[in-house]
């Protein structure tokens, strides 16, 4: 009880004028102003302490913490065994747990259903509901507590914060308080000083949502500072500037260890990662690609497949998936399990992002933390992060086509001239195998740069590519560019080639990468001279092309080259692209001559 009547009689008793045992009218009259100095103002001076105690705590604090400390206020006020929070979420009809005190979360229940359920009455009614014996309350199932905790009966109280938006919903949740004694009745005071307390834990919950909307606010308004500082540098945008930028800011919503963002194939058969934080090898190396039904959490986010796992370990929602435990999901795969367990990873959160309709992309953050439940805000900013990198990747892929086109544009408008004048030749039979040729490489440059173009939108097919014969073209349409931009006394040297060097992958890419390493190779070419030479052989698995130039380049130099620091875009691009083709590049380098060497995987016939 909330008020000892024993002691409060043994303190009546107390006083000289009941010893008399008089109970004349005059008694009655200072009893009750007793009662009132005594017990009414004490027990609301007491009341409004443990009310203070809970609107005055730290919004700042996470849900979970919230909601701990005000149970333990109200565990300590009502000498309560111990208390619970579940909240109602809407996504998959159960009751979320959600807190405790004392901290419990391992052997409670995570999710039990709405429907026949004392939460769920609670949440449906908004109504306090009384249990003076968990034995005998048919809607409590889980009847183990009464020996594993010694309670045997609850009050069960709702709290509600109430919607700001229209577009929003009411956060629906229920205390419930538990009591060792069984057969026990609850009194008014006791039920009524619940429900208060309640009341102010929804305050204290509605100031952290208006904190929280202020700091998504803050969060996108960084967002988009950050991409467009980023757009501002010399070297154009770069996702993974935009990812070391942006991520860590996110750090007060989710304790990351690692976020990734992947995209779909046109097929819906294959995810490629585009971009993650920290960069890493492994499961999360950029460019790194593997089947959808390897993952099933992918498959049933993009509803290539039917969800029919248990729902203790995974909140399934038509706009994201949170796997709340992923060494004991079904959507998580070996592979990724072992990944977690190594990263220390306890709750992964997945996002899908569209573009006109279609999910083109998914990102991911891998929390530190096991997290319950993510807030329609966190959520909201986590989208609208993820758009924002979709933009900046589409700028990127800009950035690059925008850069790559020098070189090709260059040749073509060399060829175009040489093809008109002999085309101004009155005899221009004779030329018409040259003619020929020089329409041949107009049509393929031309579509070259159709290509690039389309490139900020899709690179193509893969397939499977003749590296010599790749490497001879990009040599030359680099041969008509130093022509065009009247570079002097550089001879060009071709071979040895291996003809039988194959590769899986898309061609504008090899293309690309082949472009910016000879364009870079001609333009560290010394003003008095030098050589350019190209080759290409096989060592061991790797299929490798040599791209050689005079002029000697620093250690340091070499060091950061082969980091992926190096400055300029085209070796952003290029490395990049090695990545996705999983090459490398290597480079040697002697006091005269430096030496790229394109090292790829190589495929057989059969392949």
């Amino acid at each position: 009880m909330i008020i000892n009547l024993e002691h409060f009689i043994e303190l009546v008793q107390r006083e000289p004028w009941t010893k008399a045992g008089c109970t004349d009218e005059q008694f009655w009259e200072r009893l009750a102003e007793w009662i009132e100095e005594h017990m009414v103002a004490g027990f609301l001076r007491h009341m409004t302490r443990q009310v203070d105690e809970i609107v005055e705590i730290d919004p700042d604090l996470s849900e979970r913490q919230i909601l701990r400390n005000a149970t333990q206020y109200m565990v300590e006020f009502l000498n309560a065994h111990h208390a619970s929070v579940r909240i109602y979420d809407p996504h998959t009809s159960q009751m979320l747990s959600f807190g405790s005190f004392p901290h419990e979360e391992e052997t409670r229940e995570k999710l039990i259903p709405l429907e026949n359920s004392i939460a769920g009455e609670v949440v449906k009614t908004r109504s306090p509901y009384l249990v003076p014996d968990i034995l005998d309350e048919e809607r409590y199932h889980n009847k183990e507590v009464i020996y594993r905790k010694g309670v045997r009966s609850l009050i069960a109280v709702p709290f509600e914060i109430p919607r700001f938006f229209s577009s929003d919903r009411d956060l629906v949740g229920v205390i419930q308080i538990y009591f060792s004694e069984r057969g026990r009745k609850f009194s008014s005071l006791e039920v009524d000083a619940a429900k208060l307390m309640a009341k102010r834990l929804s305050f204290v919950i509605a100031r952290k949502k208006i904190l929280s909307m202020q700091k998504a606010r803050e969060k996108r308004k960084v967002i988009v500072q950050r991409i467009f500082r980023t757009m501002g540098t010399r070297g154009g945008i770069k996702m993974k500037e935009v990812f070391d930028s942006i991520i860590p800011e996110l750090a007060d919503i989710v304790d990351l260890q690692s976020c990734a963002l992947f995209s779909v194939s046109k097929d819906q058969e294959k995810l490629i990662l585009e971009a993650s934080y920290p960069e890493t090898t492994g499961h999360h190396a950029t460019g790194n690609s593997f089947p959808i039904s390897d993952e099933p959490a992918f498959g049933v986010l993009l509803n290539l497949s039917e969800y029919s796992g248990d729902s203790t370990y995974e909140i399934v929602t038509p706009f994201h998936i949170l796997v709340l435990d992923p060494q004991k999901s079904d959507l998580i795969s070996n592979k990724i399990k072992g990944f977690a367990a190594n990263k220390n990873i306890n709750s992964i959160l997945y996002i899908p992002l569209s573009l006109e309709g279609e999910t083109s992309h998914v990102m991911t953050f891998d929390a530190l933390d096991q997290r319950k439940r993510y807030s329609d805000d966190e959520i909201d900013t986590f989208l609208f992060l993820g758009r924002e990198l979709l933009k900046a990747k589409r700028m990127e892929r800009l950035d690059d086509a925008l850069h790559d086109f020098k070189n090709p544009a260059i040749a073509t408008a060399g060829f175009a001239r040489r093809l008109k004048k002999l085309l101004e030749q009155e005899d221009y039979e004779s030329s018409r195998e040259q003619i020929r040729r020089y329409a041949d490489i107009l049509l393929q440059e031309t579509s070259r740069l159709q290509e690039l173009a389309l490139s900020i939108y899709q690179v193509g097919d893969e397939q499977i590519l003749e590296l010599t014969e790749v490497l001879r073209r990009r040599f030359e349409i680099n041969r008509e560019a130093i022509k065009e931009q009247l570079k002097q006394n550089v001879s060009l040297k071709e071979g040895p080639f291996d003809h039988n060097l194959k590769v899986k992958g898309y061609v504008m890419h090899l293309e690309r990468v082949f472009d910016n390493l000879l364009n870079n190779a001609t333009k560290a070419i010394p003003i008095r001279g030098g050589r350019l030479s190209v080759r290409t052989y096989r060592d061991g698995r790797w299929t490798c092309a040599e791209i050689t130039n005079t002029g000697h380049i620093s250690e340091d130099d070499r060091l950061r080259i082969m980091e992926g620091e190096g400055d300029g875009r085209g070796l952003y691009i290029t490395h990049r692209i090695m990545k996705l083709l999983k090459g490398r590049i290597d480079i040697k380098s002697d006091k005269k001559t430096t030496t790229f060497v394109v090292r790829l995987p190589g495929v057989d016939d059969t392949e």
